[in-house]
């Protein structure tokens, strides 16, 4: 058995898809597919059903997937370790962070991270939560930056900050003058949100339901520059995260006062995952980069 076999077996229990993960993963689609056959003959077993353009897991797969992960992670981790030894500061390091956080908080702090260590090369993955942790037990990245909390003994967190929620209005809606806002105060409006599979959704659902609100939603999307653009054209009312605040025309910015109306965010990485001299410092970096002016300026 290969190890690109077991990347490419990985890679299609992650999206689902044979075609798509052999795109991921710069590879024929007709050899990615050959090369689980093969896997599976060796086995004696399918992995994979075949579901049309879909698969899933077999129960053989199931079983199999985490077995993978763990070889492919300490084959990484093994690598991280020899490359350590020889040299300070140095080497590749992969961070991955959730859309929602990635444009606002790391374009200026990467920025300075790299012109203080030159001989570090950054790659940086944007995905959600869920796929940024099945990214760090396969050993794909080194380190997530998302909000906290996360399910799992294997992971080690470490929060950098925390943000409060704003109600986002046209600066023409009822509530523009007030102070601070309660999300019972907003029930009959129409909602835009973030689409499924955003944590930042997630946290908005849950204090609605804490406030037994409702929320009648007319638009989803998966940015939030698109929410503000819509909320400036009078299309509805949104909350967001302080940092995602910028200066829309048309737009006002309201703190929330409902409990739980605020996002925790925080670096993740495998408990057992070694950490190198290079990723030692750009999380210190990061740390270090925060300050209480808006919870996310230098």
């Amino acid at each position: 058995m290969e190890i690109h076999q077991l990347r490419y077996f990985c890679a299609v229990a992650r999206i689902g898809n044979f075609t798509r993960a052999a795109q991921q993963e710069r590879v024929a689609q007709p050899s990615l597919s050959q090369q689980i056959r093969k896997m599976e003959d060796e086995l004696g077993a399918k992995l994979f059903d075949r579901l049309g353009r879909k698969v899933r897991l077999t129960p053989f797969g199931q079983k199999f997937l985490p077995r993978a992960q763990t070889i492919l992670r300490e084959l990484g981790e093994a690598a991280s370790e020899i490359r350590d030894m020889t040299a300070v500061e140095t080497g590749t390091i992969s961070l991955g962070s959730i859309p929602t956080i990635a444009p606002y908080f790391l374009p200026s702090r990467l920025g300075s991270f790299v012109a203080k260590h030159p001989r570090v090369q950054l790659r940086v993955v944007e995905e959600i939560t869920p796929l940024l942790l099945s990214q760090l037990q396969e050993g794909r990245i080194d380190v997530a930056l998302a909000a906290l909390p996360v399910a799992g003994p294997e992971f080690t967190t470490r929060e950098i900050l925390s943000e409060p929620f704003y109600l986002a209005i046209p600066e023409a809606h009822r509530l523009a003058r007030a102070k601070s806002i309660a999300l019972k105060h907003i029930e009959a409006d129409p909602f835009l949100l973030l689409k499924e599979g955003h944590c930042f959704r997630e946290s908005v659902v849950a204090a609605c339901q804490r406030s037994r609100l409702k929320l009648n939603v007319v638009f989803e999307t998966g940015q939030f520059a698109t929410i503000l653009g819509m909320v400036s054209a009078g299309m509805g009312i949104s909350v967001v995260p302080e940092m995602a605040i910028e200066a829309a025309s048309g737009c006002r910015f309201v703190p929330l006062v409902d409990e739980g109306a605020v996002r925790r965010i925080g670096l993740i990485w495998l408990r057992s995952h070694f950490q190198t001299r290079a990723e030692t410092a750009l999380i210190e970096h990061l740390c270090r980069s925060v300050t209480k002016r808006r919870g996310i300026k230098v």
